[in-house]
């Protein structure tokens, strides 16, 4: 990689509470002049760039994204006015925001009541640059924290005696905490639609210095696996009885585990080499991120640790996991993507990714296997100790590409496996998912609450759910919105 290559991928900074608006011009002319990928200044001087810029591009000068930052620099500025800042950068022409995370925030690993309000996650754009608005009011859910606390507990086995290169582990973790809670009210990109988990801080560098905070959302996981009980998809697609009485049984526990693993360790697991910064990966980091976190949580779910800690019963928890996983990322997910399209979320590409890389390593044994019964194609696990040993086999690559920096190697990983769609199985995935009546997403209101007071304490919270979602958002978008009602 030439200088010229470099300097595209360059954020020229210029943050000096002294910086004159001399100095502002001068990164200005020698961004232009040098094609880096931006100049980030403070946002005083945002609106006087964004017009600079454009007049030299007027005369035939080169494009030059603004970037400024909000919270700036300790971040303990209110998400509302981090909003404010945003917007305000935005209108003066900022095509690019950085914003500082308020550090105590992350800390606060204790408060019962908590929340979650930011841009915090970028994987729903294949570039990973935009990231999506994440909102919820929270609390601790005690009894399932259990979970997490444990896993908290032994973190430091668990980086220890993971399959990666030793060089590329941790050789002392520190900060990992994650939370199971309730959500009570949703927000931003998590409503309607909510995730099971948030990655918390999805920063290396913040994670490396002040630990972790993420979260699994136990009545979210709890209502998809309520509404998934009678719809009639395991009888469809799970063809063996064993898996789908596993499934039944031990399902919601592996999916509960199998989350905490992902957000509590997964992410804050393993290191860069030196010199490697972080965004090697480009626009395929996010797929490879997630990857990583969903395989160290799939292979530590069926390790003998998990019964040592009294956290399963038996093996047969991870049996019922694999079963699940695989199906969904060779076959069922495919019924969310509309016909002729490829995949393209960050999410759906990791569990290709990886099913169909241990599908491939796995056919001399035969651990994978499509089997076609009554015109139908089905996907079982044969061997499932074999198949937790291909995701350690993986993990090791994957933890490899993303501490070296190894592009290329990401790059291929992801286009190889994780992207194209096969049309015929494509088409019959979502002839026999929309025949059983039941839509590819799921999705929540937020309930209403109203206090009730005696001798002016706080004795009771009543809930209800007076509007259906249309209805919902109808009344949101009247009551809250920032645009006119008439244009």
């Amino acid at each position: 990689m030439d200088v010229k290559e470099i300097l595209k991928h360059v954020d020229h900074t210029l943050l000096k509470q002294t910086a004159t608006w001399e100095d502002i011009k001068q990164i200005c002319d020698d961004g232009i002049k040098y094609g880096c990928a931006s100049v980030c200044i403070p946002q005083t001087y945002v609106n006087h760039a964004a017009h600079y810029v454009a007049e030299q591009q007027h005369y035939g000068f080169g494009q030059l994204p603004i970037c400024t930052v909000i919270g700036f620099p300790n971040g303990y500025t209110p998400s509302g006015i981090k909003c404010m800042e945003a917007e305000s950068a935005v209108a003066d022409g900022a095509t690019e925001i950085d914003m500082v995370i308020n550090i105590d925030w992350v800390k606060d690993t204790v408060s019962n009541v908590d929340f979650v309000n930011g841009f915090i996650e970028d994987y729903g754009d294949p570039l990973g640059r935009k990231a999506s608005w994440e909102a919820i009011v929270n609390f601790m859910d005690k009894e399932a924290c259990h979970r997490t606390e444990v896993i908290s507990e032994n973190a430091q086995w668990f980086e220890d005696h993971s399959p990666v290169d030793p060089a590329y582990r941790k050789e002392r973790v520190k900060g990992v905490s994650a939370k199971v809670i309730t959500v009570a009210m949703l927000g931003g990109d998590c409503y309607p639609s909510t995730p099971i988990g948030i990655n918390l801080p999805n920063a290396d560098w913040i994670r490396k210095e002040y630990g972790s905070k993420s979260v699994t959302i136990d009545n979210i996981t709890y209502a998809y696996d309520m509404a998934a009980h009678g719809n009639g998809f395991n009888e469809e697609f799970v063809l063996r009885a064993e898996d789908r009485e596993r499934m039944d049984r031990y399902g919601k526990l592996a999916d509960d585990l199998h989350t905490d693993l992902h957000e509590c360790l997964g992410h804050g697991s393993g290191q860069l080499a030196p010199g490697v910064k972080g965004g090697e990966l480009r626009s395929y980091g996010s797929t490879l991120e997630e990857t990583r976190a969903d395989l160290f949580g799939l292979y530590y779910l069926g390790d003998p640790k998990m019964v040592e800690l009294g956290l399963v019963p038996s093996f047969d928890v991870a049996k019922a996991g694999y079963a699940k996983y695989i199906l969904n990322g060779m076959m069922t997910q495919l019924a969310r993507i509309e016909p002729g399209k490829n995949v393209e979320e960050s999410h759906m590409r990791n569990r290709k990714l990886i099913c169909e890389w241990c599908y491939e390593r796995g056919k001399a044994d035969n651990v994978i296997e499509w089997v076609e019964q009554d015109g139908k194609r089905y996907v079982v696990v044969n061997d499932f100790e074999k198949l937790r040993a291909l995701f350690g086999e993986m993990l090791r690559e994957v933890q490899r590409i993303k501490s070296e920096g190894d592009y290329e190697a990401g790059r291929e990983l992801v286009e190889k496996y994780a992207v194209t769609v096969d049309p015929a199985l494509h088409a019959e995935v979502r002839d026999r998912y929309y025949a059983l009546g039941i839509e590819p997403y799921g999705g929540f209101v937020n309930p209403e609450y109203e206090l009730v007071e005696q001798d002016g304490r706080v004795v009771d919270v009543k809930i209800s759910y007076p509007a259906n979602y249309v209805q919902q958002m109808l009344r949101y978008s009247k009551e809250y919105s920032f645009l006119p009602n008439v244009n």
